[in-house]
């Protein structure tokens, strides 16, 4: 039995989907199993990370757990750590490929996060496997209600490998019903670097409409992020972490090793979810 954490986000829900597709019993948790919507087939159960106590049912006669930690600090995760590992004997955990191993101090508290996260996992008992990710190509659902009312996304400007969830998916179902993934650390990007500016273009293309991306400072991206639905910690974290020295783009060739199959573009991405944007 696959234990799948985040089981209703953007990963968490592809992950369950392509494990059900390879016909491994999968149970997903979520906090309201009621509204989960769930393709039939998984088990679905109540929990939440936040409170380790509603955990046992979840756990029970689990083998393997994908976790997506869902707070921007690792306090509270050495609880939840020791209830997984009365029961899984595999832990695959869902990070950032901007953690650096040789510095205590990351750039930024999101990359903090989970370099503690990380080292937390380490000393489990579980044998464990990271997925370094980078970045989700989901988050520039974030900008939908600005090109929905606007066509115009104002925004901080950076060039990164953006990865398709289904990629990241993808590289999770072979480590969790395959062997010879234990304690390794799994850096998972897509196949070129993308400007801001190229990604909104990518998502025009997809809905039939002009686009076009605007650089803005940091303190006039706060408001534009908070209308835009994302919660103040997370604003504050991303902004931050905007301030830290910017890095070669880092474009690995793992999810087509793991995979067999080359990392997905952003166009198809973009294809995937223009109604999100309509």
């Amino acid at each position: 039995m696959i234990l799948v954490t985040g089981a209703t986000g953007n990963v968490g829900r592809q992950v369950v989907t392509q494990l059900l597709a390879t016909g491994a019993p999968v149970r997903a948790l979520t906090r309201d199993p009621a509204a989960a919507g769930l393709p039939a087939g998984v088990e679905v159960v109540g929990g939440d990370l936040s409170d380790p106590g509603s955990l046992e049912s979840a756990l029970t006669g689990v083998d393997s757990v994908f976790l997506v930690w869902p707070f921007l600090s690792a306090e509270g995760a050495p609880a939840v750590l020791d209830a997984i590992a009365g029961h899984a004997r595999h832990v695959v955990y869902l990070s950032s490929a901007g953690v650096n191993e040789d510095a205590e101090r990351q750039d930024g508290p999101i990359n903090q996060f989970h370099f503690d996260m990380e080292r937390l996992i380490e000393k489990s008992r579980p044998r464990w496997t990271f997925l370094r990710s980078g970045t989700i190509a989901s988050n520039a659902l974030g900008w939908a209600a600005q090109i929905r009312d606007t066509g115009v996304v104002r925004g901080l400007t950076d060039s990164k490998a953006v990865i398709h969830e289904r990629d990241i998916a993808a590289v999770a179902v072979r480590v969790l019903t395959e062997g010879g993934h234990g304690g390794a650390k799994h850096v998972l990007t897509g196949p070129r670097e993308l400007t801001k500016d190229e990604q909104v273009r990518a998502i025009g293309e997809a809905i039939g409409r002009p686009l076009r991306f605007e650089e803005v400072t940091a303190e006039a991206a706060r408001p534009q992020m908070l209308a835009d639905g994302w919660p103040p910690e997370l604003v504050k974290a991303l902004l931050d972490g905007a301030q830290a020295p910017t890095r070669p783009a880092l474009i690995t060739s793992v999810v087509e090793e793991i995979t067999g199959a080359p990392p997905r573009t952003f166009r198809t991405w973009a294809a995937d979810h223009a109604d999100d944007f309509r």
